[in-house]
């Protein structure tokens, strides 16, 4: 196929009554059909290819995810795709928790992601963490419950930690209480509509880059010199 004809573009239904607007792989669909009504479609404007975007100033300090017991491949795929996008330096994959290895849906939305993120299987990740916090890592859980402080109120501490640990746990459990007994914080995200929670992976997400600008900006705020200092 000639390249100045292939590639994505954004086609129309050329029926008035139907208008269907979609993007289409013309290397793959010849674009001649609307899929809903059957009329002849339209090409217009190609699509905007994928490109990256600037990468944010390298961190030092270290954010590692923790999923408990998350049953669902496709989440934990999507999970390493935000960890890969944020920069996050290790998945620590806890109890049930499917891996790369032993379940290949996990490829479908990490794409690719699941090799490129360091990881590792933990069957008792209460157990796990309690060690990595005596190692001076800063453990903070992602839930619901007693004690815990908007996500929008997080304040880390000073001296900044070298290592974070984000825990996001099962959905209908929540995160197990051995990590919450042991976590230095547990977060929510605040709702404002009619259900009480995310999917795990989009609050992962959220969480994860709410940190990573909150940790930019308190580390910034301590490097320009005040008359108090």
């Amino acid at each position: 196929m000639n390249s100045s004809k292939s590639g994505t573009f954004f086609f129309e239904c050329g029926n008035s009554r139907c208008g269907l607007r979609l993007p289409l792989d013309t290397e793959l669909f010849d674009g001649r059909y609307c899929p809903r009504c059957g009329s002849p479609l339209e090409r217009h404007e190609p699509g905007i290819l994928a490109q990256k975007p600037p990468a944010a100033p390298s961190p030092n300090f270290r954010i590692i995810g923790a999923l408990d017991n998350i049953r669902s491949a496709h989440n934990v795929g999507a999970i390493f795709r935000t960890a890969d996008g944020a920069g996050l330096s290790e998945l620590l994959l806890g109890g049930i928790t499917p891996t790369p290895t032993e379940q290949p849906a996990i490829s479908k939305t990490a794409l690719g992601a699941e090799n490129t993120i360091t990881w590792s299987y933990h069957p008792n990740l209460p157990k796990t963490l309690a060690e990595r916090k005596a190692d001076n890592c800063l453990i903070l859980a992602l839930e619901y419950a007693h004690g815990a402080v908007s996500l929008r109120e997080l304040q880390i501490n000073h001296p900044f930690p070298g290592q974070i640990i984000l825990v996001a746990g099962n959905e209908p459990t929540g995160v197990d209480p051995a990590i919450l007994r042991i976590a230095d914080q547990v977060l929510y995200i605040p709702m404002n509509g009619e259900k009480s929670s995310l999917n795990v992976s989009v609050a992962f997400g959220i969480a994860v880059f709410q940190l990573l600008a909150l940790l930019f900006t308190q580390k910034k705020a301590l490097a320009v010199p005040t008359p108090f200092n």
